[in-house]
């Protein structure tokens, strides 16, 4: 028969490395959101929301070859002062070197699930049955997810857009950081055990 002071012991090493343990799956948990595998395309799909980095990213992908064209997801009723997002992509397009390689999307839906479906109509039109994602780091995972689940006919891979501003895997680090990997997390689980059912 056990000593109760034994127990309690086991019960302090049992607690002990349970709380290890977590802590190891939280240092864990900031990689775990990022993928950063591209693969040839036949379209690079730029997401919208961030549009520095993703861009960016997507234009140094096509000029190393991992797709023919780029389409640039852009809210649709966004509007910067007197601007629509509209205007200031094909302002920024016009100014680029691979401007005739480029074209923009309007979207309108405001989740990724949303987007998925106002860009499915663009990747159509564009013929692309290989289509590589771009977006932010932190967004890479669920984003692929939602993209894979929701329209499965197409081969999709993912490239991550860098910002260190905005986030890092040592998320623990930064309090910018911190709100971003606690908000990517919520999204994400309610992405899987919700909004993938619906």
């Amino acid at each position: 028969m056990k000593r109760p002071g034994a127990r309690k012991y086991s019960w302090l090493v049992f607690f002990a490395a349970l709380a290890g343990l977590c802590v190891i799956l939280a240092a864990k948990a900031g990689d775990f959101l990022v993928i950063d595998a591209p693969r040839p395309s036949d379209a690079i799909l730029v997401l919208a929301g961030e549009t520095d980095k993703r861009p960016q990213r997507a234009l140094e992908l096509l000029s190393q070859g991992y797709g023919k064209r780029i389409v640039l997801d852009v809210p649709s009723n966004a509007k910067l002062y007197e601007f629509t997002q509209i205007e200031l992509a094909q302002k920024y397009i016009q100014d680029l070197p691979q401007a005739a390689s480029v074209s923009i999307c309007p979207i309108d839906g405001l989740s990724t699930k949303d987007e998925s479906k106002d860009a499915e109509k663009c990747l159509q039109r564009q013929g692309a049955r290989r289509v590589l994602l771009v977006t932010s780091d932190f967004h890479t995972r669920r984003a692929l997810d939602v993209f894979q689940r929701e329209f499965p006919g197409h081969e999709y891979s993912v490239a991550a857009a860098h910002n260190d501003e905005g986030f890092g895997s040592r998320w623990w680090t930064h309090r910018q950081w911190a709100k971003t990997f606690v908000d990517e997390w919520l999204r994400l689980i309610w992405w899987k055990t919700i909004d993938q059912w619906r």
